[in-house]
């Protein structure tokens, strides 16, 4: 990650996701693995490594450390994104959550910070928590 002035988008994705991960005191292993797969198989990170992922990571690990750091967060992701690159950052966050598979409190809230934060709409929102619902459902052999 450059300065913490300015972020390319794919980096303001990776903050995105490292909010969420990061929003209940830790990032479990399952978490990194859901945000190294997202870097490894998107088309967004055409061009962003795993080595980049492990850096811009750390660098935003230490961003939430600082004073007001979650705020700065939030106006670098909102700086790097375009209105279009909003839903997809929403949509990688809800992933990492959703692959973590129990959502504690603090995490939700991370993830209506983010929401509120890039500016979505609420269908829209709404539409993208469901498409990632859907895709993690666990099949259920007992019913």
């Amino acid at each position: 990650m450059r300065a913490l002035d300015a972020l390319d988008a794919p980096e303001a994705l990776v903050l995105t996701m490292v909010l969420v991960a990061a929003a209940d005191g830790g990032m479990t292993d399952r978490e990194i693995g859901a945000m190294a797969g997202q870097v490894q198989t998107l088309p967004v990170f055409h061009d962003f490594t795993t080595e980049q992922l492990g850096a811009v990571t750390d660098a935003a690990v230490n961003l939430l450390n600082e004073e007001d750091g979650l705020q700065h967060a939030a106006r670098l992701v909102r700086g790097a994104l375009q209105p279009r690159l909003r839903e997809t950052a929403y949509a990688l966050a809800c992933e990492v959550v959703a692959a973590s598979q129990v959502a504690k409190q603090r995490t939700l809230e991370m993830l209506d910070f983010v929401r509120s934060e890039l500016q979505l709409d609420p269908l829209i929102a709404a539409a993208i928590e469901r498409g990632v619902r859907a895709r993690h459902q666990r099949f259920d052999s007992g019913k």
